[in-house]
């Protein structure tokens, strides 16, 4: 058996029965493709190399062998390999030199002629930034995207526009074939921080993994999707107190198929001091119930889907249930304290009629579950 087959669907089966081809094009990026070609593997997929004769000088057609376990193409023969049936042809690296001859229909060599029989593409472009940003190559990288091919934007940094990463790569892949196209979706994740003076406060735990587990899940399945966090990530809409919650909700006029909130929000809001409390002494704090958030979202979602923190199992279902008909949400998902900061954790998908699933799991398992339910 090839190592190749060792690792694949190791991490998801989310790109099982999908053939790719990764073609390989003259920019020093080449040398992340195995990594890049690997992980693809991870997540199910078959994938075969490519590479043009720029590409060979830089990394050696056996390692893209090795990394892939199929035989790498370097030249058209008698096979008229670029004919075949394949689901996705993944041009990583892309140079300027290869977007500008796909923009016109170019095809003299074994990567640009696979790019006039390919069903589907995606580039990741790579070259220095003074090259990308010519306006040559910024036209012909927007005729690209009218004929339909994806383009997986560079990193620019040090003066270079540098090839994706291998995830952000992966997680466009991926989105490719979402079954959740045109839907839209906000989450909120993380907890709120309610100030007790100018330096102090009260929060709840919350590490944000359940959130970043949701929007990775729905962003590869196609949706459209919106983070309201209290933690740092990328394209997040900024909060720190239920205050802040309130504001983005007053003045949120999206309106979304879905609504998650996972989010650690306090009970309670805090008559906060001016200054500085001094230290020392006992203080007495005066907390006041915080609003529930929950029912707020209601004008937001067409689904909102809520989650209900409980010490122990035994009372998950019962105090959920009464917390999803006093907010008049459409789902809940209940959890337990041990969830807290894990990777793994049980949950209870809770309707108005109960318990519809339980899953014990990945919070990526469980991200998938919720995801479903929109």
């Amino acid at each position: 058996m090839h190592p190749s087959h060792l690792i694949k669907e190791t991490k998801s089966k989310k790109l099982r029965n999908k053939k790719i081809v990764l073609a390989l094009t003259g920019g020093i990026a080449c040398v992340e493709c195995v990594k890049l070609a690997r992980e693809l593997i991870r997540h199910g997929a078959s994938v075969t190399a490519i590479m043009s004769k720029e590409a060979c000088r830089i990394l050696n057609p056996m390692a893209m062998e090795f990394a892939t376990g199929n035989e790498v193409i370097t030249e058209l023969s008698g096979k008229v390999e670029h004919v075949h049936e394949y689901d996705l042809l993944l041009i990583a690296p892309c140079t300027a030199n290869t977007i500008s001859k796909i923009s016109m229909g170019i095809a003299d060599n074994v990567v640009t002629t696979f790019a006039l029989t390919a069903k589907k593409i995606a580039i990741a472009p790579s070259m220095h930034l003074s090259m990308y940003k010519n306006k040559i190559i910024q036209e012909n990288l927007e005729k690209c995207k009218r004929h339909g091919i994806k383009i997986i934007e560079p990193k620019i940094e040090e003066n270079k526009a540098k090839m994706a990463s291998i995830q952000k790569i992966v997680k466009e892949v991926i989105r490719i074939w979402g079954d959740k196209k045109g839907k839209k979706v906000l989450i909120i994740g993380g907890s709120t921080f309610e100030a007790i003076d100018d330096v102090r406060g009260i929060t709840n735990l919350s590490s944000g993994k359940m959130a970043k587990a949701l929007v990775n899940e729905a962003y590869e399945r196609g949706m459209d999707v919106t983070l309201w966090a209290s933690f740092p990530y990328e394209n997040s809409v900024k909060f720190v107190g239920i205050k802040d919650l309130i504001n983005l909700i007053k003045n949120c006029s999206t309106k979304y198929d879905a609504v998650i909130n996972c989010a650690a929000i306090s009970d309670f809001i805090v008559e906060k001091k001016e200054g500085k409390i001094k230290s020392g002494k006992e203080i007495s704090l005066a907390l006041r119930p915080a609003p529930r958030i929950n029912p707020l979202l209601k004008k937001l979602g067409k689904i909102v889907i809520g989650f209900k923190l409980e010490e122990k199992e035994e009372d998950v279902i019962e105090k959920s249930m009464k917390r999803l008909k006093e907010d008049g949400i459409d789902f809940i998902i209940g959890n337990t304290i041990e969830s807290i900061g894990k990777d793994v954790a049980k949950a209870w998908i809770i309707n108005k009629d109960g318990l519809i699933k339980k899953i014990e799991g990945r919070k990526k398992e469980i991200a998938k579950e919720i995801i479903d339910l929109i």
